[in-house]
This record gives C-alpha cells, sequence and structure tokens, in this order.
C-alpha cells in the first residue's frame, strides 16, 4: 500500500515551508492541492515539478477516490490546502477519513507546519492551557447559540472570520458583553497585525481604517 501525506503549507510567508515538507513534495509521485495555481507558485519557488491535481471541498468526496485507487498501486500522494494546515477550517478531513476507511493498510502521515490557529495563540500573550477551537461560525442559522455558547464558555475561543463579517462579529461579541479580543490579520504577511482590546475599541479601529479590513483574520475571543 501506498502513502498519503498531509502536508502543511505556508499561511504567508513562503519561507515557512518545513525541510521535511520540502522533501515530502519532491519524493511523493502526485501532489493533490485545494488550489493547484496556489500550490503552483509554491512547488515553483522550491523548483519542485511533480504531477498537480485538484481536491478541494466541492469535489473532496470524488477525489478520495482517485486517492484511494493511487494508494492501493502503492503511489506515495501528498495533499495540501491552499494554506496552514489541511483539515483544520480547510478540505482534508474527507479524504483522509475516507483513506483510512478504504484502505487501513495504508500509511497516512502527518507533515505539520504552520497554522493560523497555534501562530495567533503564541503571541496573544493568553494562558492557553485550555482553549477551543470553532473555526468559521455559521453564518445564519445557529450563529446566535454559538455566541452565547461562546459567551458561557470560560475559557478563551478562537475563531477564524472574513474580512466581510468581522465588523459585525465584533458588533455581536460586544453586544454579548465580552471584555477583550484580540485580533491577529495576515499572519506572517507584509501587512501583519495584532490588535487586542475591548470589541467596542476595535470596531472603531477598522471602521476608521477601512482599508485594514481584508486579508484573513483570527479571533481569539475571551469570556
Amino acid at each position: 500500500m501506498g502513502t498519503l501525506s498531509i502536508v502543511a503549507t505556508p499561511i504567508g510567508n513562503l519561507e515557512d515551508i518545513t525541510l521535511r515538507a520540502l522533501r515530502t513534495l519532491k519524493e511523493c509521485d502526485v501532489v493533490y492541492a485545494e488550489d493547484t495555481r496556489v500550490i503552483a507558485k509554491l512547488l515553483a519557488r522550491y523548483e519542485i515539478k511533480k504531477p498537480l491535481r485538484r481536491l478541494d471541498a466541492a469535489t473532496e468526496t470524488e477525489k478520495a477516490e482517485e486517492v484511494v485507487a493511487r494508494l492501493e498501486a502503492g503511489e506515495h500522494v501528498a495533499y495540501a490546502s491552499d494554506a496552514g494546515t489541511p483539515g483544520i477550517s480547510d478540505p482534508g478531513q474527507r479524504l483522509v477519513a475516507r483513506v483510512r476507511e478504504a484502505v487501513p493498510e495504508a500509511k497516512v502521515e502527518a507533515i505539520p507546519g504552520a497554522s493560523a490557529l497555534t501562530a495567533a495563540l503564541s503571541i496573544a500573550g493568553l494562558a492557553t492551557g485550555e482553549f477551543a477551537f470553532l473555526g468559521f461560525l455559521p453564518h445564519k442559522k445557529g450563529r446566535q447559540t454559538a455566541l452565547r455558547n461562546i459567551k458561557e464558555s470560560g475559557i478563551p475561543i478562537v475563531l477564524y472570520e472574513s474580512p466581510h463579517r468581522i465588523l459585525k462579529l465584533l458588533e455581536e461579541v460586544g453586544a454579548l458583553g465580552i471584555a477583550r479580543v484580540t485580533i491577529a490579520r495576515e499572519l506572517t504577511k507584509v501587512h501583519e497585525e495584532v490588535l487586542s482590546g475591548p470589541p467596542g475599541e476595535l470596531l472603531e479601529h477598522f471602521t476608521a481604517n477601512p482599508d485594514t479590513v481584508r486579508g484573513e483574520f483570527v479571533v481569539i475571543v475571551e469570556p
């Protein structure tokens, strides 16, 4: 049986790739990627030439069968999402689950590396012996329930949010009476920014500086 390598890739700065990840990408037979255009840039940076196949959230179930067939043929398959660690609010979980179900003899290995979740926590200055990661909150159904659960949790809650909804999220957590929020924006990139304070103050900051309401946000809520 073959090997499936789940490869973490940089969340912004292309230098944040591990030596093991580079070796894995060089040695594998094929690379499946959430977006082949994104991974093609990474491979080109390090002069790696490999066949690329798309496997995103919409095609994960279908393409998982292709991967299973490759593993049964003894191939080494690497999978990478656009940025960070696959399966963490990114495609990859259903692929791994299907492989473990269909070809339990195959080796499934983690090639660890960048993750926006751990990167944000490491520079937030919080006691992180215990926290909960909720990923992206529901857009509509279940959102208010999720927000109430955050208030009642008693531990830091880490969320991902898009620029389209970050202002709404700050309004919502402010209405809950949350005292402090930390926002890490564009981690490892040129315009990286980390802000901490009451939700109302952060809302004022982003409202007054609309050019900063872009990129990817990690939000740490302290109930």
